[in-house]
């Protein structure tokens, strides 16, 4: 019969692996500051000094990628309802404060960062913007009822979504500056994952079927944290077209990974109820696998459309 520990059981038992895990960020995160990230040769006031305000004829992004900067930096900017989930599954003591503290001050920097770059370079409406963040932080993340388990592993699929979102933002931005600052943030989020993810693997090994139970709980539920900001679904539909982030990069380059590190499938240390969760994992990735393929179909048929549309428009010019 394997066990089943509460979460202050857990935090004990893991405590070890959080301390060995903080010592290894410590060594590995490297110091960067977001001013250097932020071309303030482009700056100029608005109106209220005395310049001209935003205009949408000043953003050199294209609509996806503007899409993408909103949503990503509004999701920083959640930060304190991030911290205050964290905070309360773990602990403020030892390794777990140590490490609460580290990763709330390393998140700030991204939206500091992100939000410099677009307002000096007028990518977005800063107006609109501001609006969209006392709406998003009035309202906050609610995860629901989790346990440290589900509050663990979904930062450690979350973090890793979060990274390829950054990166592959980077280059839709079509500027090297916010490529190489987005790159920077999304390092940034990689080591934030292996945290979580080391943690997980940590408890699979003390807890395997509670563990597994948790895993399987958040990916059935997993949704991004920017899910209940205003225009969330439009802003999510352009992201996927634009190839930033879609099914097919949550299962291949998010899911898969991290299950593979588990071990997931080759583990010999489940009880009926985990042997059980497996199976049902596994009918889980097969349906998620088909259904990236659907829209990974249906987004080719849509260019399709439009380069079509491109070729007459450009016919009858």
């Amino acid at each position: 019969m394997t066990r089943e520990l509460t979460d202050l059981q857990l935090l004990r038992e893991l405590e070890p692996i959080a301390e060995d895990n903080v010592h290894r960020h410590l060594a590995t995160a490297k110091d960067w500051h977001p001013h250097d990230y932020v071309p303030w040769g482009e700056g100029r006031n608005f109106a209220a000094l005395g310049g001209t305000d935003w205009d949408p004829a000043q953003s050199a992004l294209s609509d996806t990628a503007q899409a993408a900067m909103i949503t990503n930096l509004l999701t920083e900017d959640n930060l304190p309802s991030y911290h205050r989930e964290i905070a309360e599954h773990f602990s403020l003591d030892g390794a777990w404060g140590t490490w609460v503290g580290r990763w709330t001050a390393e998140e700030n920097k991204h939206s500091v960062v992100m939000r410099d770059y677009l307002v000096v370079t007028r990518g977005v409406d800063p107006v609109a913007l501001e609006n969209a963040r006392m709406a998003h932080m009035t309202t906050g993340f609610d995860p629901g009822s989790t346990s440290m388990l589900e509050s663990v592993s979904y930062v450690t699929f979350q973090e890793l979504a979060t990274r390829v979102s950054h990166r592959n933002t980077g280059k839709a931005c079509g500027d090297p500056i916010a490529d190489r600052m987005l790159a920077r943030v999304a390092a940034d989020e990689n080591l934030h994952m292996m945290f979580y993810r080391n943690i997980v693997d940590g408890a699979l090994d003390i807890a395997p079927d509670q563990t597994l139970a948790a895993i399987m709980s958040v990916l059935t539920r997993f949704r991004m944290p920017g899910a209940s900001m205003a225009n969330f679904r439009r802003n999510a539909v352009l992201i996927a077209k634009g190839g930033i982030y879609d099914l097919r990069q949550h299962l291949d380059d998010v899911v898969l990974p991290v299950l593979r590190k588990w071990r997931v499938f080759e583990r010999t240390d489940f009880g009926g109820r985990g042997e059980q969760l497996r199976e049902d994992l596994d009918v889980f990735l097969a349906d998620l696998r088909t259904k990236a393929e659907r829209f990974e179909e249906a987004r080719d048929r849509a260019l399709a459309r439009q380069a079509r549309r491109g070729e007459h428009a450009g016919a009858s010019a």
